[in-house]
Order: C-alpha cells, then sequence, then structure tokens
C-alpha cells in the first residue's frame, strides 16, 4: 500500500531525528588499521609531492646508471623495472580499496541526500496545499463579499 505524503514526510522526520549529525572529521565508523594504512598510501600515491620525488629519483637512477662507472643497473635497466613493478604492484590494491571504501561514504551520502530532497519536496507539496487551501478560502470571501455588495446596490437602486 503506498504512504501518503503526510506519513511519508512523518517518517522522513523521525529518521532525520535519530540519525546523528555528519561530521566532517568522521562521517563513518572507525577505521581499521588497514583501511587507514590504504587511505594514507592513496593519499600519498595521488599527489604532486609522490610525482615530483618519484620524477626525480628515477631521472637520478637513470643518469647514475648511464654514466657511472659503478653501474648498480646498467642499461636496459632491469632492476628499475623491477622496483616499479613491486610499486605498482602493491600500491594499485591500496588505492583501490580507498576508492572502493570512499564509494561505500558516497553511496551513504548519496541516501541521505535522497531523503532529504524528498523531505523537501514533501515539505513543498504541503506548502503549495496550504496556499491553495488559503486562495480557495480567500476567493469564497471574496465571491461573499460580491453577492453583498450586489444585494445591498440592488436595495439601493433607483426604481426597484
Amino acid at each position: 500500500m503506498a504512504k501518503s505524503p503526510e506519513d511519508l514526510l512523518r517518517d522522513l522526520r523521525v529518521r532525520a531525528r535519530t540519525r546523528p549529525p555528519p561530521t566532517e572529521a568522521s562521517p563513518e565508523a572507525p577505521l581499521s588499521f588497514s583501511e587507514r594504512a590504504a587511505s594514507v598510501i592513496a593519499n600519498a600515491v595521488g599527489s604532486w609531492r609522490f610525482v615530483i620525488v618519484q620524477s626525480t629519483l628515477l631521472v637520478a637512477w637513470l643518469i647514475y646508471n648511464s654514466v657511472s662507472d659503478a653501474r648498480v643497473d646498467p642499461y636496459p635497466f632491469i632492476l628499475l623495472n623491477l622496483l616499479l613493478s613491486f610499486q605498482a604492484a602493491y600500491t594499485a590494491p591500496m588505492i583501490l580499496m580507498s576508492q572502493n571504501r570512499q564509494g561505500d561514504i558516497d553511496r551513504r551520502r548519496d541516501v541521505e541526500d535522497y531523503e532529504t530532497n524528498r523531505k523537501a519536496e514533501l515539505e513543498i507539496e504541503t506548502l503549495h496545499e496550504k496556499i491553495d487551501l488559503l486562495r480557495e478560502q480567500e476567493i469564497a470571501r471574496l465571491t461573499a463579499a460580491v453577492e453583498n455588495l450586489t444585494r445591498l446596490l440592488e436595495r439601493r437602486a433607483p426604481g426597484s
């Protein structure tokens, strides 16, 4: 059975009162160690600082192993390739874990936004109904006033 707008509005108001207010610092449950680690790594790897440091180290590695007599990794830089593959193999899953957690947070916020929008829609609908009722009452009063004036004018009209 479909609920009336008043019932839906009442349900949304009850839910809004029982739900704790969201805070920017901690909108969700406490994070586990692995979730915190994934977030820290994703934030570090996804920064310009990391890109600049990584690029600097890569250029230094290439230059050192190209011109030095004590080369650790001569051309074609197989050790460098191995290190970069190792780094990618471990950071990619952590970034994905962080993105999955953020997706869960976004889904919860979307549900809350939907409920807020639904509540606003229902309250606007209720206000429209009240305004329509006030207009009907005003029209009824104006119609009664016009009828009264018409009767008064008919009584005062000469020759009636």
